[in-house]
């Protein structure tokens, strides 16, 4: 009898493999599902990363910095009835009506504490500043300003340990004409605003002749500037603020203006200088918004000259800290130099350096001996008293009160009882602004006094102005 093997039948065979043939479609379908999936996904990405360009990375990255200025500004209403009250009444009626203007413009944000760049045009006259961050108001202070230069620098006023985003520098005049830039702003505090365009002049200059454009050395872009985006950043497409928004020339179709960066800085190395706000003396010229912090110029005789600082040395630490903006470092600065004498770490040419700086009040270098030494003259402050005792009918500026024999100044023309008013366009505070103008003059350049002077003719007298030139030996 023959027998039979376990599932040899035909029936069975074909079961098994029917089973078989479902296992593998099914692991086919699995497999085929999942590779769907896969693919799905990565087109999903992909459209993602198309959307993803420079200009959103870009926007992304310097937005959050970037806000809205309201400012208001009290305007004392003139009233002829109010005036005539007042004659009768005197103080008990010197209230008068008052008018309120408004106005809006956008800053961007440049130290975690805080502090905020804009145009000075925007806050300029305002009595009252409010700064909105996302969706939180804050009011705000004005901490400096230049009208020459239209940048102004201001704090907002945030509770303590607050912390806020900040916008990155370019470096100086790294721009690329016809490069892709970005006009930021958030002109109604209602959301940020973001126009493109390409930078299409590096150096607008004075016009010639009777052109009427008067922006010297601002950048030009064919992107949209409205009034309210006025103080905000133009930026690349790194994310880097190259200008500082300021106008719209409305004669031209699509062209606006903003202030390089390069001016930008110049004008905050002004305003927080350890000079600027305080009568320390430390003579470095440093370039804020990039770390390290990089010192551009270095003034002859000062402290950071005798102590060995060079341009182009990289502040890394002070005192062992390592400062974290500009503003933190002169904070820093003026905080340990006013007691004792500072350590710096800084990097120069690939080495680490250590150089030790004893900051001196200005008045001990920028005084009427200084003035004497370098072009001949002492001077006085020109108060009411001092006026009067001269028999001066004003005051003001700053009395020549001697002058050596065959000194550059005696040379120009200067005599005792000169009035000096300007130096160089720079109408001086104090004496040590009288000496600074002096000694930032190198030899045998030329400078411009401003004067005032009794012309004396038989019994009467009149006073007249004029200019003297004085050249540096």
């Amino acid at each position: 009898m023959e027998s039979k093997r376990p599932f040899s039948d035909s029936k069975s065979e074909r079961s098994i493999t029917n089973i078989v043939k479902a296992i593998m479609k099914l692991r086919s379908g699995i497999l085929l599902c999942a590779m769907l999936a896969i693919l799905t996904a990565a087109f999903t990405a992909n459209a993602a990363d198309n959307r993803l360009t420079p200009t959103v990375q870009a926007v992304q990255k310097v937005m959050p910095s970037v806000v809205n200025i309201a400012t208001e500004t009290i305007v004392e209403v003139r009233d002829p009835f109010t005036d005539m009250l007042q004659q009768f009444w005197g103080d008990y009626y010197r209230r008068r009506p008052q008018n309120t203007t408004k106005s809006l413009g956008s800053g961007v944000i440049i130290d975690k504490e805080g502090y905020l760049l804009t145009n000075e045009h925007v806050v300029r006259r305002a009595d009252k500043i409010w700064v909105k961050v996302g969706d939180k108001e804050y009011p705000a202070v004005r901490i400096a300003g230049d009208a020459s230069s239209d940048v102004a620098l201001v704090k907002i006023e945030a509770p303590d340990g607050t912390k806020f985003e900040t916008a990155p520098f370019a470096s100086d005049d790294d721009l690329l004409l016809g490069e892709t830039v970005l006009a930021l702003g958030n002109p109604f505090g209602l959301g940020g605003s973001v126009s493109r365009g390409i930078l299409s002049s590096k150096s607008r200059r004075e016009p010639l002749e009777d052109q009427p454009l008067d922006v010297r050395d601002w950048l030009q872009t064919d992107a949209a500037i409205n009034p309210g985006n006025s103080g905000g950043p133009l930026i690349n497409l790194n994310g880097e603020v190259v200008g500082l928004n300021v106008a719209v020339f409305r004669e031209g179709q699509g062209i606006g203006f903003a202030i390089p960066i390069r001016r930008v800085s110049d004008a905050i190395a002004r305003f927080l200088s350890p000079e600027s706000t305080s009568s320390l003396w430390f003579g470095a010229r440093i370039r804020p918004g990039t770390m390290p912090l990089k010192i551009t110029h270095i003034e002859p005789h000062s402290p950071a000259a005798i102590a060995g600082l060079k341009k182009g040395d990289h502040i890394q630490t002070l005192n062992d800290l390592s400062p974290k903006s500009y503003i933190d470092f002169t904070r820093t600065l003026l905080d340990l130099g006013s007691k004792d004498i500072v350590h710096l770490t800084v990097l120069r040419a690939g080495r680490t350096q250590r150089v030790h700086v004893k900051l001196r009040p200005e008045n001990e270098f920028f005084d009427n001996d200084l003035l004497e030494r370098e072009i001949g003259i002492r001077v006085a402050q020109l108060d009411s008293r001092l006026a009067q005792r001269l028999g001066l009918p004003f005051y003001g500026g700053f009395i020549i009160t001697d002058v050596e024999r065959n000194s550059p100044a005696a040379n120009a023309g200067l005599q005792a009882e000169h009035v000096v008013q300007a130096i160089d366009e720079m109408v001086p505070r104090s004496i040590i602004d009288v000496a600074k103008a002096v000694f930032s003059k190198e030899k045998g350049s030329e400078l411009n006094i401003h004067i005032i002077f009794r012309e004396t003719r038989g019994r009467y007298y009149r006073m007249r102005e004029g200019r003297a030139t004085v050249t540096l030996e």
